[in-house]
């Protein structure tokens, strides 16, 4: 669904009481970190108090998902939840609904919840189907919701590299519409500011432009110095290749899907979401390896 132009909402973020998760990570911390310079309120949870930010106006309470019991007690009192989702696990669905039951129970009135681009029962990117499955339970929950639909991180395109600079994967000529943390926070925080105006809305993240991995290698060369290539591999070649990890079947499924989802077509899509909600276009590929090489 594309995002229209808001007008301000009587819901003010300074009346209402927000909980934000993830704050020891990169959106909940970024998220965290710009409602307490805009001087809102806001409980941070998380399973470690110790590694949270130190913000002004922010109390911390420690618990997970997984825990009903901490999760009702830290959730009493909040309105508005932002929920990002658990780091990926065998059991990450299982402990996405406990939250949300622990919610339901506290009487959190909306959840933003970070989801997936294409999130469907049967997308070929499996953590895409938990996301939708996430999706489903809040909603039948009967609260008000916002879900961010976020397409594949721009910050994690490097990464794809191994230590030889190469980028190996069945992705074929697919493109992916990648989108930056920092893009999906700046929408976060635009969302939790003005909550009725987005209540009910499902809205993709992407970037700008969408890229083969050829042509994400090439930018990263370009940029960085670092010689980057992109090399097709089969499916099969592809499990080959990640069995030295050793990692579980579902996470192994997880890593070529994520190659699988883009020759699929999956990610191509651009949205004009991001400029929309927060009046700033996305960062591009360029722009992120331009800011972090410090040029």
């Amino acid at each position: 669904m594309s995002a229209q132009p808001r007008s301000s909402s009587a819901w003010s973020a300074r009346a209402r009481s927000i909980a934000v998760t993830g704050a020891t990570g990169h959106i909940g911390g970024l998220v965290a970190r710009s409602l307490a310079q805009e001087g809102i309120s806001q409980r941070l949870l998380a399973r470690s108090v110790a590694r949270l930010p130190q913000l002004t106006g922010a109390d911390a309470v420690e618990t997970s998902y997984s825990d009903f019991d901490a999760a009702v007690a830290g959730l009493t009192g909040i309105d508005a939840l932002f929920m990002v989702s658990a780091a990926e696990s065998a059991d990450r669905l299982t402990a996405h609904r406990t939250f949300v039951d622990a919610a339901t129970t506290a009487g959190v009135r909306h959840i933003v919840y970070t989801s997936y681009l294409g999130a469907a029962p049967d997308a070929t990117f499996t953590l895409a189907r938990d996301h939708w499955a996430t999706e489903k339970y809040i909603r039948s929950t009967g609260m008000a919701f916002t879900f961010l639909r976020d397409s594949a991180y721009i910050d994690f395109l490097p990464s794809l590299a191994g230590t030889d600079g190469v980028i190996r994967g069945p992705a074929s000529n697919g493109v992916v519409g990648a989108v930056s943390r920092s893009d999906i926070a700046r929408v976060a925080v635009s969302v939790l500011k003005d909550l009725d105006s987005h209540a009910g809305r499902t809205y993709d993240l992407t970037g700008r432009e969408a890229l083969t991995l050829t042509e994400v290698a090439a930018i990263i060369t370009e940029v960085t110095g670092t010689p980057t290539a992109y090399v097709e591999e089969t499916i099969e070649e592809a499990y080959v290749s990640r069995a030295s990890y050793n990692a579980p079947d579902w996470e192994v499924d997880a890593w070529v899907s994520t190659y699988t989802a883009i020759a699929n077509g999956e990610l191509t899509s651009i949205s004009t979401a991001v400029e929309d909600i927060t009046g700033v276009p996305p960062l591009t590929l360029r722009d992120f390896l331009t800011a972090g090489s410090g040029a």
